[in-house]
């Protein structure tokens, strides 16, 4: 529970108002994780959020974290400086399971900043791609400007591995791309690919989530093979203070990557 000092070594602007922070601890041992978990960053004398770590899990020494300005936390975290030091806790929670679903073709499903705690996992399959059936990435933005890592799309494309489909809420007369939402963009990423030989992994707003899965569910992908994670009200990372309890669920403890089914039912509940 106790934060440990991690001192920032790397800032990388991503859009307007999102950083990338590559962190290495004081004491220069690496943090293992898997794909999907979180860690908690610590800006001292401001407060603590959870962050999903968005970096290569094969190089726990170079510790990456997206962090969008929102609140008082994050935006004191944004603007940290190279040698800044912040304090961390962590790695926290459950973790995509793209191991298990060698053989398989792997859908990955991001809208917006929803890409960032997808790429551990990205990274993993492309490490062995040969490993699996086929990947697809379908990416929804608001805009063309607000694209995460669209440098880094550029070099998955071109090195043929995975198709990449991306589309965006609004554009103007520059973006010659897919207009609609990241739905919409389903049909043309799966054409041709038995639905019962994929596995999905969905990340980013709630709604996105419950309609994608919803409508991919509909296409014959059966909800044992999809998987969300959800961003509630964490705040201990340990379910112990109960912020976070998702029906008999605990997002830091249980999740925040859930199988589709097992939480499907509470999704569709405006309450909850």
């Amino acid at each position: 529970m106790r934060p440990q000092p991690f001192r920032v070594t790397e800032v990388q602007r991503e859009l307007d108002d999102v950083v990338t922070l590559r962190l290495a601890a004081e004491d220069r041992t690496p943090l293992p994780f898997r794909p999907g978990q979180f860690n908690m960053l610590y800006a001292f004398a401001v407060g603590e959020i959870p962050i999903s770590i968005s970096g290569d899990p094969s190089r726990p020494d170079a510790l990456l974290h997206t962090v969008r300005r929102v609140g008082a936390v994050s935006t004191a975290l944004a603007q940290l400086e190279r040698g800044a030091v912040l304090g961390l806790r962590g790695p926290f929670g459950s973790h995509w399971p793209v191991e298990t679903e060698r053989g398989r073709h792997l859908l990955f499903v991001a809208g917006g900043l929803g890409l960032a705690p997808l790429r551990p996992a990205i990274y993993r399959a492309l490490a062995r791609p040969a490993d699996y059936a086929g990947i697809t990435l379908v990416l929804g933005a608001r805009s063309p400007r607000e694209i995460l890592y669209a440098w880094q799309l550029a070099g998955w494309a071109a090195a043929g591995a995975m198709k990449i489909h991306v589309c965006v809420d609004h554009a103007g007369p520059e973006w010659g791309g897919p207009v609609g939402v990241v739905t919409s963009q389903f049909p043309r990423a799966l054409d041709g690919i038995a639905p019962d030989r994929v596995s999905a992994f969905l990340c980013g707003p709630e709604i996105m989530m419950r309609h994608g899965c919803g409508d991919l569910e509909h296409m014959g992908i059966h909800p044992e093979r999809m998987w969300i994670s959800m961003e509630r009200n964490m705040k201990c990372a340990t379910g112990l203070c109960g912020h976070c309890q998702f029906g008999a669920e605990f997002v830091c403890r249980d999740g925040p990557v859930f199988r589709y089914d097992r939480v499907r039912r509470l999704l569709g509940i405006r309450e909850v």
